[in-house]
């Protein structure tokens, strides 16, 4: 495909994020919609997979680090096959597969239940170890958040990762610079993040993540790489696409009104 046709798709992917969110009255847009370019590419392109069979062996994984991003994965897997796009509207309903964070037990190409932050990708260092004694070719992706990187959890994995040189393990940062209290910064600054995962090893990439030939070239490069990790910083905007979400922590996690939606759904391109 050509990288307009990957733009047209995160847009849609943006505008089921919106309804989804909106159909639920809650839920977390703003970091959901700063990593669709990253998700688009990932499910699209990047990973080995086959929705008609999830659990393939030797496929790819992708863990969702930052789990209450959730609306993103969703739309990427349905946008991708894996179920019904109408089903996007039962976001965070009762008796809905659904739920706020991602659940492996309920749905397809859900590799892992995340939402307390951290675990992703401390679990997605054991998924890598496991591919290498078991010699399974798949490789390891993780999304996670740059207030993420506030948990202590996730240097202890990023020092495993460095230690054992997994090589096919692929971390992408959702640099936004924003997280639910406000700016990075003044919560508790996780600067400089290209040295301190060089510190531990990790073959490091800084990219434009809105921009499909930069996140391509990223993972064309994490996969040619031998001998160290890599780590994807990816400079994103929260919100992006939604001129009003944009750059604003406020939403964070607030569902859209009806108003709202509208013009949103009219910015992407997307039908209401």
């Amino acid at each position: 495909m050509e990288t307009k046709q990957y733009q047209e798709i995160a847009a849609r992917v943006r505008a089921d994020i919106v309804k989804a969110v909106h159909s639920a009255g809650s839920g977390h847009p703003g970091g959901s919609l700063s990593a669709a370019d990253i998700v688009t590419a990932l499910y699209f392109r990047e990973m080995h997979i086959d929705p008609a069979d999830p659990d393939r062996k030797g496929r790819d994984k992708f863990v969702l680090s930052k789990g209450h991003a959730a609306p993103v994965q969703y739309a990427a897997l349905a946008e991708r096959g894996y179920f019904p796009k109408e089903e996007l509207l039962t976001l965070r309903k009762l008796g809905s597969r659904l739920q706020g964070h991602p659940n492996r037990d309920k749905v397809p190409g859900i590799e892992m239940s995340t939402g307390s932050l951290g675990q992703g990708f401390s679990v997605c260092v054991g998924m890598a170890l496991a591919n290498r004694l078991d010699g399974d070719p798949g490789r390891i992706y993780t999304l996670i958040g740059d207030g993420e990187l506030q948990e202590g959890l996730i240097w202890e994995a990023a020092m495993a990762a460095g230690h054992y040189k997994l090589d096919n393990l692929c971390a992408i940062i959702d640099w936004n610079g924003l997280q639910i209290d406000g700016k990075n910064d003044d919560v508790m600054t996780v600067k400089p993040i290209d040295e301190k995962f060089r510190a531990f090893g990790f073959h490091v990439l800084v990219i434009d993540g809105h921009n499909f030939e930069e996140i391509f070239a990223a993972f064309d490069a994490a996969r040619a790489c031998k001998g160290r990790p890599t780590a994807i910083i990816a400079k994103t905007h929260k919100g992006h696409g939604v001129s009003f979400m944009e750059d604003q922590a406020g939403w964070h996690g607030k569902a859209p009104d009806d108003e709202q939606t509208e013009q949103a759904l009219k910015e992407l391109g997307g039908e209401w």
